[in-house]
């Protein structure tokens, strides 16, 4: 619980979207809004005299789609609960951000509820101390256990998610496929002959964009499904030093595919940038791109008459028996564990974590993949390329969260090794070691156990 109540004012900042996050103008406690709506105005009755009026605080980061997020959240719940009134509080985004919360809770003048990362991120908060724990809910049921598990922490389960996950795999030009009579590949043979019809067709099999260098990390990241699927225990024994890329046969492989994708891509891959990358996929120029599912809303937006010719399917494997995607979780809500309301905020949870809540997001927020809550649909009108995640979604098992979103190490030099991968400078086993060693520094600076 907050210490003292702020003064409420209207929201001022004004929001600028760049990248996937944008950062307020201002990180002063006086960004406080009330998203308090009268009974009247949400549509519900007055509550009973036995009804204790209640207010929560909940802070939320300052892009706008987290904003809107939580104001139709909010309006959504009060319309039903008018004995309880939520106010929110903005922070800013990236590390200023993380900053302000780790703040927070140092000091015990964190909000009852709040909106964070999922996955290492929410480790190294100190969950047992610091955040509520909701591992016996009733709602947790709703929620998929890929899921549950980058909320966890030594068995117990801290967060509810708050909005749609995000695929990493290969998105694919369906007009291309047609036309070649290409099947959708499950290992990772069929995916590189796939290739080489599509090459021979004069058509680019694989589109790169080293100009942004981000981009070349998406078939080593990607690949991680497959990691774990031959390795289960790969997360905890990597973040503990018991593994390591270069001496794990199937953690080494995820750098070997990149390595057999040189001489694939557009000749000038080092120069051409992830927006030229995504205009050549939606025009046909170039077969397939590697890449997060984040970038649907880019071609929509670009090349809207060209939107459903766009596909997705997981990084392959080896083994067409073990056939499943990597997905980047969505960020979470939590509780704090020193909150005066704690049976209020967790109704609140459970009514996000929720087929309703889900529903609501996407009226404000529309999704990138899958829900993460059991039955949640996607609505209707989404573009195929977002539908063609589902069928990993129906059956528990096919998917698996990213390596970061398990484990705390990845390290800050990833995306310059696989530009050198990818363009033929390295090979796949020099740069395992290489990346091996860049992420000692980071465990150690962490000082994580057994480094």
């Amino acid at each position: 619980m907050r210490k003292a109540k702020k003064i409420l004012t209207v929201l001022s900042c004004a929001f600028l979207l760049g990248g996937v996050l944008s950062a307020c103008g201002s990180n002063s406690s006086s960004n406080s809004s009330s998203n308090a709506s009268s009974p009247a105005a949400s549509g519900g009755s007055s509550p009973s005299a036995s009804q204790e009026k209640v207010t929560l605080s909940m802070l939320v980061d300052n892009n706008p789609d987290s904003v809107n997020i939580a104001k139709a959240l909010i309006e959504a719940y009060q319309a039903k609960n008018p004995n309880v009134t939520i106010e929110t509080e903005t922070r800013p985004a990236g590390g200023e951000g993380d900053n302000f919360v780790k703040t927070r809770l140092s000091t015990g003048d964190m909000n009852d509820i709040f909106f964070y990362n999922s996955g290492s991120l929410m480790q190294a908060l100190n969950p047992e101390q610091n955040i509520l724990d909701l591992t016996n809910e009733p709602f947790q049921a709703n929620v998929i256990d890929s899921f549950k598990t980058t909320v966890s922490f030594n068995g117990k389960v801290y967060g509810a998610p708050r909005t749609s996950s995000i695929g990493g795999g290969w998105m694919y030009n369906k007009k291309v496929y047609a036309d070649l009579g290409l099947a959708i590949p499950k290992t990772w043979a069929e995916l590189m002959a796939n290739n080489d019809k599509i090459k021979a067709a004069g058509i680019t099999p694989i589109i790169g964009t080293y100009k942004d260098t981000w981009t070349s990390q998406l078939i080593v990241l990607a690949d991680y499904y497959n990691v774990q699927a031959e390795v289960p225990t790969f997360a905890a024994d990597y973040t503990g030093n018991k593994a390591k890329y270069a001496t794990t046969p199937a953690a080494l492989r995820s750098f070997e595919k990149l390595q057999e994708t040189v001489g694939y891509m557009n000749k000038d891959y080092l120069a051409t940038t992830y927006d030229a990358g995504m205009k050549m996929l939606a025009e046909g120029k170039g077969a397939h791109y590697p890449m997060l599912t984040f970038a649907v809303p880019v071609i929509a937006q670009n090349n809207p008459d060209q939107i459903n010719d766009i596909g997705f399917f997981a990084q392959p494997g080896d083994s067409a028996d073990k056939n499943g995607l990597t997905v980047w979780m969505p960020d979470a809500v939590y509780i704090y564990k020193n909150t005066e309301h704690a049976d209020e905020a967790k109704k609140f949870l459970a009514f996000i974590a929720s087929v309703e809540g889900m529903a609501t997001v996407g009226k404000v927020s529309p999704p990138v993949g899958p829900y993460v809550v059991k039955d949640a649909a996607i609505p209707d009108d989404v573009p195929q390329v977002i539908k063609e995640m589902l069928p990993y979604f129906e059956k528990e098992g096919q998917t698996a969260p990213a390596l970061e979103f398990v484990s705390p190490i990845k390290g800050p030099s990833l995306e310059q090794i696989t530009v050198e991968v990818g363009s033929g400078q390295r090979k796949a086993a020099d740069a395992a070691a290489m990346y091996d060693k860049d992420v000692q520094k980071q465990a150690e600076q962490l000082g994580l156990e057994g480094w």
